[in-house]
């Protein structure tokens, strides 16, 4: 991972991304609580000019509200937080992705900063929760958040912070690369495929916010198969990473 910022790199011209370039997706899941809020945040920090994508599974208004919001709403049977965040960032045509999670827990005002790292050269940038301390997370995940990091930067050999944040800009060409495989382990596979495979990625510190509504995630079982993830996808990029004898 790199700490230096690299020079603007935006498909061989000089020509920066701007919002009109941006897509923001995410799934939702029963969020109207909160959806809203999240939305108009988007809106005013790009102008309005952001797409913004939601693969909806609620039994709750969310989908009539992101619509009032003018978001393009996918909706699909609740098949856990990787299918949905697959499909929503797979659904639109931007060069830059910025997935995030529905629950008002991240600053839509840090959006400029994404775009910026972008537009400085890194094909990922990955904000830090636990940079700031996240006080707002509740213990037990922030120890697991802490956990791991350091278990996934053991077996990549790269220091991380932040393995399962849901706030990460993409340039597009790094999602459509790579196969993804997990559904609840998906935000650890999406920071660890792209580092391993050589992609610019950089973690940026973001503020976390107490989430509005309830969680939909039991920390254990949920635990349990991030991690699962976590070590399934490490050692399959090591893998590749070996050189393979030609068949006969």
């Amino acid at each position: 991972m790199s700490d230096g910022v690299q020079p603007a790199t935006t498909d061989g011209s000089d020509e920066e991304y701007t919002f009109e370039d941006v897509s923001v997706v995410m799934g939702t899941y029963n969020e109207e609580e909160a959806i809203g809020k999240v939305l108009t945040d988007i809106d005013e920090v790009t102008d309005g000019t952001a797409e913004v994508v939601c693969v909806d599974g609620s039994s709750d208004r969310t989908p009539e509200i992101a619509r009032d919001h003018g978001a393009t709403v996918i909706e699909q049977e609740p098949q856990g937080y990787g299918v949905a965040v697959r499909a929503a960032v797979l659904e639109p045509d931007r060069p830059i992705v910025v997935t995030t999670d529905c629950d008002d827990t991240y600053p839509m005002e840090q959006l400029p900063e994404f775009l910026a790292l972008i537009n400085d050269g890194y094909d990922v940038v990955s904000g830090d929760r636990l940079y700031h301390g996240a006080d707002a997370m509740p213990a037990l995940n922030r120890l697991g958040n802490h956990a791991f990091a350091a278990v996934a930067s053991l077996l990549m050999g790269t220091r991380v912070h932040d393995t399962t944040t849901g706030m990460r800009a993409y340039r597009r060409d790094v999602v459509e690369d790579i196969e993804w495989t997990e559904n609840t382990g998906l935000s650890a596979e999406l920071l660890i495929r792209p580092l391993l495979r050589g992609y610019d990625v950089r973690e940026h510190p973001i503020e976390y916010r107490e989430r509005a509504g309830q969680t939909k995630l039991d920390p254990f079982k949920g635990g349990a198969e991030i991690a699962r993830s976590i070590v399934k996808v490490s050692l399959e990029e090591r893998l590749r990473e070996l050189p393979h004898r030609p068949t006969q």
